[in-house]
């Protein structure tokens, strides 16, 4: 039986003030990459909750899928001398990513060529790779090196035990890597993210926080809690006061960079604004995102909005730490979320203060698992020498994301997110129609998420 086909307008969007109108009232002038609207029509059709659940589909996301995209494997700065090196683990595969020469970084399977053994288990800093069961040994460009019994192996020459080398390219300071050495250079991919982050320099960025931890749900189901905003309403009910969410933009800038953008400083439009004052604004926003390092309370100054005002003291407050002049950014390089995606598991998050970056992965081979990493990264002292990246707060299963105290006001909010999923993928597993509904405009993001696994499934990239 077809699906009767519902008469309702493609385009609709929030009916009241728009991220656009926002901007039109900042203090500074806003940058062009800020303006720019690409909202497609992506369908209206459910995706099948199996998706989230089969493990013939995952088998399929991980052959056609994930061993032909660019992902991020960690930043230039964690491994910034010769020697220096991390190990990236997803789907199963394991890649050790190495600064092979001063300017040369270089990637290769996790993976002894004699038994099989993985090579190395954690980061450090090595001038060889040596096997702990028998003694074979690489250098770190990956040529062989040496064994304790050259006399048995002469069937074998250097070349036959050269390290099979990963892709690896790096942009803004991250270091990606690819399966597929056929693949397209990163710069097809993330095109109009470096050409937005043109003005919010990466590079000069380092690790401030990092923390990880394995969430009970399909890497998917994960990664799209990050993708929309309107979930608020019910998840973070504490951030309506600050936080513009039902009338966030959301962008597509290319099949694999889309964006939202969800204004701070102002309240959500499910609130009455005219019970929500601007001091009430200002504290809402502060006590809960911990933006500024002072227990002080922060009033408001007469007629002067919330949004004005927490714009300028995130200026002065990031100015006294790192030295660096933020006079010329705008409230909303200030202040916002500007969430880039890069498909299929990085956001970015824009703007001139510290930003977050989010990465997702399955949990190995396992469909019902996944693993977060959340970032923070801060700009790097003007005068000062870069700091040391922070190493991974790994969260065991019985602590939460509260137990990372580095996270500060944000560890609440993520709390909450997190608390939602476990749930949902008990839910997408007795789902009794098999399907997931999404919206034709706020989660236009996720949509095109989907659209995008599907093309590398059917083998139409």
């Amino acid at each position: 039986m077809n699906k009767p086909q519902l008469d309702f307008d493609k385009n609709a969007r929030f009916d009241g003030t728009s991220y656009q109108d926002i901007l039109d009232i900042d203090t500074k002038e806003v940058p062009e990459s800020l303006r720019a609207q690409e909202a497609p029509y992506l369908g209206s059709e459910p995706v099948p909750a199996s998706h989230y659940t089969s493990e013939e589909r995952f088998k399929a996301e991980i052959e056609k899928m994930w061993m032909r995209v660019w992902q991020m494997a960690c930043r230039e700065e964690e491994i910034p001398n010769v020697g220096d090196h991390i190990v990236y683990d997803n789907v199963g595969k394991s890649v050790i990513v190495v600064r092979s020469a001063p300017d040369t970084i270089s990637a290769f399977y996790n993976v002894c060529l004699h038994r099989g053994r993985k090579l190395v288990t954690d980061r450090g800093c090595k001038n060889q790779f040596r096997c702990p069961f028998h003694g074979f040994t690489w250098n770190i460009d990956g040529s062989f090196k040496e064994h304790p019994f050259p006399w048995d192996f002469q069937h074998l020459s250097d070349e036959e035990l050269q390290l099979p080398q990963v892709k690896v390219e790096t942009w803004g300071g991250f270091v990606f890597i690819n399966f597929d050495q056929n693949a397209k250079p990163l710069m097809d991919t993330i095109g109009p993210l470096d050409d937005h982050f043109q003005r919010w320099n990466q590079e000069e960025r380092y690790i401030q926080v990092h923390v990880a931890k394995v969430v009970k749900c399909n890497w998917k189901a994960l990664s799209e809690a990050f993708m929309e905003s309107h979930h608020t309403i019910d998840t973070h009910p504490q951030i309506m006061p600050y936080l513009a969410c039902v009338n966030s933009q959301y962008d597509m800038f290319s099949d694999y960079i889309t964006r939202q953008i969800s204004a701070t400083g102002v309240p959500s439009p499910h609130l009455d604004k005219d019970k929500v004052t601007e001091q009430m604004v200002i504290d809402s926003m502060f006590g809960q995102a911990g933006r500024t390092a002072s227990d002080d309370k922060i009033e408001v100054p007469d007629g002067m909005t919330a949004r004005a005002f927490g714009a300028e003291v995130v200026r002065q407050t990031m100015a006294a730490q790192d030295g660096r002049d933020y006079s010329e950014y705008s409230d909303a390089e200030m202040l916002d979320a500007i969430l880039y995606n890069v498909f299929p598991n990085l956001s970015v998050w824009g703007g001139a203060a510290a930003n977050l970056i989010y990465r997702w992965r399955p949990n190995g081979l396992d469909v019902n698992s996944g693993i977060m990493d959340v970032y923070r990264l801060a700009p790097v002292p003007k005068d000062g020498p870069r700091p040391k990246p922070a190493t991974v707060h790994w969260l065991t299963d019985e602590e939460n994301w509260t137990d990372a105290e580095e996270l500060a006001g944000l560890a609440d909010i993520f709390e909450q997110d997190m608390g939602n999923l476990p749930f949902v993928q008990e839910g997408l597993i007795a789902s009794g129609n098999n399907q997931v509904q999404f919206a034709n405009y706020q989660e236009m993001r996720i949509r095109q998420h989907h659209i995008m696994i599907q093309k590398y499934i059917d083998d139409e990239i």
